[in-house]
């Protein structure tokens, strides 16, 4: 049988022009106009005809742009401030570092089922991913040792569109992952990092990819692999598609598979952060290895990884929060219950509003709630409305005293403010916009 390679034929990108290779695979260039202008420059129409993403623009421009780009004294000059301010990004003094009085250096872990970043990388639906995307930016802008854990979706979320008779279709167009800003992780000897998850009668394997967000890193988990069957390579096709069986089958990847990849990568982390219920398989992992590993009881482990456990929950109406049936539980995790020496009531009751009631579907919120010494909706009067929603979780607490906060959900400046509004603060109110959004002071100068 002959051997197959694959080849990737792109034009020659000469020598002084690779910075923007450094540019164009750190996400850093979303929120700087400096940057974006820079790959309009050198062609305007081929640049939004690309989606606005850098790595296949740079592939599909022609030798003779580029060529002439090296020669231009002006977009050198240009590129080298650009790269010049991604540096001084990355290296600045950061409020964290002004801020963390001492403290032990921290590790965090952002677990989320979507990341709205950017439109070059369709791994996001709505509101959960961009949130979860600004996040990761303003992370990055803050200096936070932070680090995003999700799946890379080769199909993603549904396009909508009209047929000719006017009715609204769907369409799954396919992400071409090595022509957009995010590279496979190598371990030390250069080969693929690639982690692997117990499913019922077999194991399912995932390959690691990052993206690079300014100081920040978001590492995905890829089931499209030679090493699966065809079934499972479908695992992290799409958004929030196929059924609930397909939907297990993520959440297994995402929470069990996520601590594994970061455990394959050498990245001690120090708080996990669910955000939203569908990465909470992550805490019977922890709590598994923390038995296995250190010799604590069930006990004495949920009690140990609960203290570094984070928990915010988003949805405040009961079809947005996943549950599944004992049975479906029972196929996926009996093995595991049994190694932690737990009988099928127990286990399940960790996933119960009320933990006495067999019957009741095991709700992937609950088992977060239970798992997270922390827990927040996102406006105070989420908060509200959380609260009285789990109140069955803590049944013998009026509702106002159940133990879930809010923290409101902010965005991430820059990402948000256009290129002319930006002119307009940076010319009557200075850069304190910028560095200190939230100073009254600097908002009166308009």
């Amino acid at each position: 049988m002959k051997k197959i390679k694959e080849f990737k034929i792109v034009p020659y990108l000469p020598e002084q022009l690779k910075p923007l290779l450094k540019i164009a695979y750190n996400l850093w260039w979303v929120w700087n106009f400096e940057a974006i202008d820079l790959f309009r420059r050198l062609d305007v129409d081929l640049w939004r005809e690309v989606g606005h993403n850098p790595i296949s623009f740079l592939g599909t421009l022609s030798q003779k742009t580029l060529d002439e780009a090296a020669e231009s004294e002006s977009f050198m000059a240009h590129m080298n401030r650009v790269e010049a301010e991604l540096d001084r990004h990355l290296t600045k003094t950061s409020w964290y570092d002004e801020n963390k009085n001492g403290a032990i250096d921290a590790r965090i872990a952002y677990f989320s089922a979507e990341f709205g970043l950017h439109e070059c990388v369709p791994v996001y639906s709505g509101g959960l991913g961009i949130l979860a995307g600004d996040h990761l930016k303003s992370a990055s802008e803050l200096g936070i040792p932070l680090y995003g854990m999700g799946l890379l979706y080769r199909l993603g979320y549904f396009r909508q569109y009209l047929n000719l008779d006017g009715w609204q279709q769907e369409r799954y167009p396919e992400t071409d992952f090595y022509n957009i800003p995010i590279t496979p992780v190598k371990d030390s000897s250069g080969e693929n990092v690639v982690i692997s998850v117990e499913y019922p009668g077999r194991s399912v394997y995932a390959r690691v990819w990052q993206i690079i967000i300014g100081k920040v890193t978001l590492f995905l988990l890829d089931t499209n692999i030679d090493k699966n069957t065809s079934e499972d390579k479908k695992i992290t096709d799409e958004l929030y598609g196929g059924d609930l069986e397909m939907r297990i089958k993520q959440e297994v990847m995402l929470g069990i598979g996520g601590v594994r990849a970061f455990r394959a990568m050498g990245l001690d982390v120090t708080v996990f952060h669910m955000n939203e219920g569908h990465a909470a398989f992550l805490a019977l992992e922890r709590i598994r290895l923390s038995m296995k590993e250190f010799g604590m009881t069930f006990d004495e482990a949920h009690s140990f990884v609960t203290a570094s456990n984070i928990f915010t929950t988003h949805t405040p109406v009961p079809a947005g929060n996943d549950r599944f049936p004992v049975e479906m539980i029972e196929t996926y995790f009996e093995d595991m219950y049994d190694e932690m020496n737990l009988d099928e009531t127990r286990f399940m009751a960790l996933g119960r509003e009320n933990p006495f009631d067999l019957k009741e579907d095991f709700c992937m919120t609950v088992l977060a709630i239970r798992c997270a010494f922390s827990c927040n909706g996102v406006s105070r009067l989420h908060g509200d409305v959380s609260r009285k929603m789990w109140n069955r979780v803590w049944p013998y607490l009026p509702s106002h005293e159940v133990p879930i906060g809010h923290i409101t959900n902010g965005v991430q400046t820059l990402s948000w403010t256009s290129d002319e509004m930006m002119r307009l603060f940076n010319r009557y109110l200075g850069p304190g916009w910028i560095d200190n959004p939230a100073s009254r002071d600097i908002w009166k100068g308009i």
